[in-house]
């Protein structure tokens, strides 16, 4: 397949997504994922702007190969209605009209959305919860980046940002688990704070960079919107 053009900084933009179900209960968008991975589908459910959980998966090259895929689960009984989500459709495609500071904000209010979700290691799914680079991913891939899905090659697709210059929606990277290396990200939400899943046994919450903990095992900072 082939992949999208490529967008700001290293990343490519989100192609064709599915979108299913509209749900209240939680329950149901978690059964709708978990059948979505047992057909080895990358799929995550998100809590809307509106309440309701709905559960999206895919970036497909085409309109046409993403309808292909969605009606076959169709007919299996696996997914009831769907929406194609069209690369027009993602907040990326709207920042030329809005700016950039509309952009930024739209990740920072995807990724409180997640707060009080669980954590666990490797996993992004709905029922196990999601780990701190999978929670990245799938507010990027929400606003329409194609973020990768392990904290050290988010690092490396990144442009630096010092300190100072952060800014809504960059991702901030931790060595939490001794030395130097990548181990750890969050999602910068402006004055010093970051959203992030950390650690298991916990809930995807907000924390500061003026933790000592965090403050400690900061390594830098990334920017995929300059």
């Amino acid at each position: 397949m082939q992949e999208p053009s490529p967008a700001k900084g290293k990343l490519s933009r989100m192609g064709y997504s599915i979108q299913v179900g509209a749900f209240s209960n939680l329950g149901n968008a978690i059964r709708l994922t978990e059948s979505l991975e047992r057909q080895g589908l990358s799929a995550y459910y998100f809590r809307h702007e509106t309440g309701l959980y709905k559960v999206r998966f895919g970036n497909y090259s085409s309109r046409e190969a993403a309808r292909a895929m969605a009606d076959r689960l169709q007919k299996t009984d696996i997914v009831p209605k769907y929406y194609i989500v069209n690369p027009e459709d993602y907040a990326l495609a709207k920042e030329r009209i809005y700016g950039q500071e509309y952009f930024r904000n739209e990740i920072v209010e995807t990724a409180e959305r997640f707060i009080g979700l669980p954590y666990r290691w490797g996993g992004s799914s709905a029922r196990t919860g999601f780990d701190c680079s999978g929670l990245a991913m799938a507010v990027y891939h929400l606003n329409g980046l194609n973020l990768p899905r392990s904290s050290w090659a988010q690092y490396r697709a990144g442009d630096p940002v010092r300190r100072r210059a952060l800014d809504k929606g960059d991702l901030v990277f931790f060595a939490t688990s001794g030395g130097k290396r990548v181990s750890h990200v969050g999602v910068y939400a402006g004055d010093e704070i970051f959203i992030h899943a950390p650690g298991k046994g916990k809930k995807i919450r907000v924390d500061s960079l003026s933790n000592r903990y965090y403050a400690a095992r900061y390594l830098g900072a990334r920017s995929y919107l300059k």
